[in-house]
């Protein structure tokens, strides 16, 4: 689905680079979790998958057909601006230029949400928000889905109520998802893979290596 190649970015074309000579390959499936500190290059990642930036050196490809993108949320983009959720909905279908209005009742339904649709969207808990933008990305049925730090400004039970949804898709819909997070335990909990990224490098483990890591990390500093 995704391979990367000695990868180097760097947002002025020189030293110092964000992203250092990263090798990754993930296959269709897979549901991993970029996890790493505040810097290390999580977001940059993604905006080159996304291929919204370029590399300066190196390559990064991606096989999917179709992708899907969840951004962090933003509360105070739409709170005061009077849109319902099927409007929101609708302006995206518009932009796909996708036939047929059913598709925002299937995307609606699949994240549980389809009595929401007269809704506006500045009046929703920031777990129904969040599901409505996994809706909107899943609107052009995309066979990888990306978000952005998803559990983000949501209560715990909401929380749970996202990442059930997440792990469906891809154990259900086979859709490939890739997860930026600052939630560890749910990067534990439900990623096949974590990618851990440290300091512009980046490497690739199962969840019962990450946590093990992270457990040497915590001894070390607590002797």
């Amino acid at each position: 689905m995704i391979k990367a190649e000695n990868l180097y970015f760097s947002y002025t074309g020189t030293t110092p680079y964000i992203l250092r000579g990263l090798d990754l390959e993930l296959k269709d499936g897979e549901y991993v979790s970029v996890v790493g500190d505040n810097g290390s290059g999580k977001s940059t990642l993604i905006k080159l998958i996304l291929k919204l930036l370029k590399p300066t050196s190196g390559s990064i490809e991606t096989s999917a057909i179709r992708t899907g993108y969840v951004p962090q949320r933003n509360d105070g983009a739409q709170a005061g601006f009077p849109i319902t959720v099927f409007e929101m909905l609708d302006s995206y279908r518009h932009l796909l230029k996708l036939k047929g209005r059913d598709v925002i009742a299937q995307s609606l339904l699949q994240v549980g949400l389809t009595d929401y649709s007269g809704a506006l969207m500045g009046t929703l808990s920031g777990g129904q928000s969040q599901k409505i933008l996994i809706a909107r990305a899943l609107m052009g049925n995309p066979d990888l889905l990306i978000l952005d730090e998803p559990s983000t400004g949501v209560d715990t039970g909401s929380q749970k109520e996202i990442y059930g949804i997440i792990k469906k898709l891809n154990k259900e819909k086979g859709i490939t998802i890739i997860s930026v997070e600052h939630n560890l335990v749910a990067a534990i909990s439900n990623s096949t893979q974590i990618y851990h990224l440290d300091s512009g490098h980046g490497h690739i483990c199962t969840p019962a290596q990450f946590s093990a890591e992270l457990t040497g990390i915590n001894d070390r500093k607590e002797g």
